[in-house]
């Protein structure tokens, strides 16, 4: 006899329906396991039958063929335990439904039936409602997640025979409601601008940097502040939309990220790497192709603090993400697109040392030590990091005042409005919502310069020696100057400030 049981499997970030067909039929006992499954579905057939067995269910003592369709595409992942078990149960005769080809069922079976949480649910369940499945039937720790997902049924269930004895009589059984969720994305216990002392550029470049996603540097000796400021840029960012929550929450899904508890992802990413990450970590990677920090810093922050410490392999695989904002995985079999569009903020010291500039300490670095220290940053890669600051130590005035600063809360209110006035500007174009994502024909048309800002912008061309793409971005973020000063005409005193962010074009580190 055949059931055919309907589950599902994720393809990047996006989920793909998967038929579980099961047919148990005379001849030799054995279970055949088909259509490209990896080791943790092969392994299936022994938790399966143990399961089964310890469930109170009987083991059917004939030829079992279970086939994953579509069978050119892997599968990987012990998510089909579930739909498993229950097509040898329908197909024996053990279990008599009418919902197979209407429900959707995933996950992993321990050896006593008890179900266990799977990874990439977000994905699959959204799959699940585009193509009219009317509910999906996961482990009670993924049923949250699932929740998220309108118009589709969630039921969460904790074994083998709780999902069998709602299979039988779905009626009988109340869907899992999910609480209200909260979009704010503002931590309370969050750091706060107002920790830090002095530091009056750098505050305002990340200012800037909030209120048109910009790509910025910071460059200072040890000790300055660089990194406490990057840690404190997430408290001034606008809250994530309930579309970004999903999409960004789909890629944690696809990692294996969430969790019951932390069924969505309502901030802003703030991911910071170590230096010895390698280029499939920071771009994704392994035989899965597993999205890697780029992806899993999208519509939120990617730091990388000593930036110089990093190999220039990896860091040159980042041109293409920050460009694109996409990041492109090719296998042999396959290639995967993942969402990749993030903020990179980088600390980095001025030389091995750390001290060269610094006016309270000598450094002892030569000039080809420190060239070389910095040779690990492409020209190409300082070209598309749109502010870069100096973080000069502070001196012994500024450690010791009182004076209070400015508060996240102060600065978050003016990027909002930046923010706002970016949104209504492109609320026709599909894909941009900062004015770092605007291309060259948006830039035409939203930054013109009078005369005195193309003056200007031209003599900083020609002593700065500026590429195209430098010239692009200072007018990127003299966009953004004007809008958190509430400006619908880009002013020369907007050039001008975005200007002073090209600390590194200017030949200072």
């Amino acid at each position: 006899m055949l059931a055919i049981c309907k589950s599902g499997a994720v393809l990047g970030v996006d989920g793909y329906l998967v038929d579980v067909e099961v047919d148990v039929s005379g001849g030799l006992p054995a279970v055949i396991l088909v259509g490209l499954g990896d080791a943790a579905i092969m392994e299936s057939r022994d938790r399966v039958r143990s399961a089964l067995r310890n469930a109170g269910y009987d083991f059917p003592y004939e030829r079992v063929t279970i086939n994953l369709a579509p069978a050119d595409i892997r599968k990987v992942g012990p998510l089909y335990d579930l739909p498993i078990a229950v097509g040898i149960l329908a197909a024996s005769s053990q279990l008599k439904t009418g919902v197979l080809g209407r429900f959707m069922l995933m996950g992993e079976l321990s050896l006593d039936g008890h179900l266990r949480p799977v990874s990439g649910v977000l994905p699959i369940a959204l799959e699940a409602q585009r193509a009219g499945l009317s509910a999906i039937v996961l482990p009670l720790a993924n049923a949250s997640e699932a929740s998220l997902v309108e118009g589709l049924t969630v039921y969460g269930v904790a074994s083998l025979q709780d999902a069998c004895a709602l299979l039988r009589d779905p009626g009988g059984r109340e869907p899992f409601r999910a609480g209200s969720l909260c979009l704010d994305g503002v931590d309370p216990q969050g750091a706060d601008f107002s920790e830090v002392k002095g530091q009056e550029q750098a505050r305002r470049a990340l200012e800037v940097s909030a209120g048109g996603g910009h790509n910025a540097l910071l460059v200072g000796s040890p000790g300055s502040g660089k990194t406490m400021l990057a840690r404190r840029l997430p408290g001034i960012l606008p809250p994530l939309s309930r579309e970004e929550c999903l999409e960004v929450s789909k890629i944690y899904s696809t990692a294996g990220l969430l969790s019951g508890d932390r069924p969505l992802i309502t901030r802003r990413p703030f991911r910071s790497p170590h230096h010895s990450i390698s280029p499939a970590g920071l771009v994704g990677g392994s035989a899965t192709a597993r999205p890697g920090e780029v992806s899993l810093s999208h519509a939120g922050i990617l730091f990388l603090d000593e930036i110089n410490e990093f190999s220039r392999s990896v860091l040159e695989v980042m041109r293409q993400p920050l460009e694109d904002r996409t990041v492109t995985i090719s296998r042999a079999r396959l290639s995967l697109t993942y969402p990749a569009d993030f903020t990179l903020v980088a600390a980095s010291n001025p030389c091995p040392c750390g001290f060269r500039g610094d006016a309270l300490k000598p450094c002892s670095c030569s000039d080809l030590q420190a060239d070389r220290y910095w040779s690990r940053l492409s020209g190409p890669l300082l070209d598309r990091i749109d502010l870069q600051i100096s973080v000069p130590r502070l001196g012994p005035e500024e450690l010791l005042s009182s004076k209070g600063a400015e508060s996240s809360e102060a600065i978050r209110a003016r990027v909002l409005e930046a923010r706002a006035r970016q949104s209504w500007r492109f609320r026709a174009v599909r894909g941009v919502y900062s004015n770092s994502a605007m291309t060259p024909r948006l830039i035409r048309e939203h930054v013109r310069l009078d005369s005195d800002g193309e003056g200007l912008l031209g003599l900083a061309i020609a002593q700065l020696s500026l590429s195209a793409r430098s010239y692009d971005r200072i007018l990127k973020v003299s966009r953004t100057i004007a809008d958190l000063a509430a400006s619908d005409a880009v002013l020369p005193v907007h050039v001008a400030e975005a200007i002073q962010y090209r600390m590194l074009d200017r030949g200072k580190r």
